[in-house]
């Protein structure tokens, strides 16, 4: 399996940024970081939305790191459902 990270700071895009007019800020966030769930141990990914009010989310790493379902979203080509979202350098 593909080793994949993010780093504080990163700016990635959710899938669904396919649908949406790609000049808008819309499903693109930076990752704040790696949690741990107090109770369980869970890992959780933690990042801020680029648009709209900013809001902070939460999500279990194993589905931030998975792959998009092609069966449930078959005209979707990303194949990851957070991926890096390339920069202008």
């Amino acid at each position: 399996m593909e080793t994949r990270e993010f780093r504080a700071g990163d700016i990635v895009r959710h899938f669904k940024r396919e649908t949406v007019d790609p000049s808008s800020d819309r499903y693109l966030y930076m990752i704040v970081g790696e949690a741990t769930h107090s109770e369980t141990r869970e890992k959780l990914m933690v990042y801020a939305a680029l648009y709209g009010d900013g809001g902070l989310f939460v999500r279990p790493l194993e589905m931030f790191l998975s792959e998009v379902d092609h069966e449930k979203y078959p005209d979707i080509r990303q194949k990851y459902r957070f991926e890096l979202e390339a920069r202008e350098e």
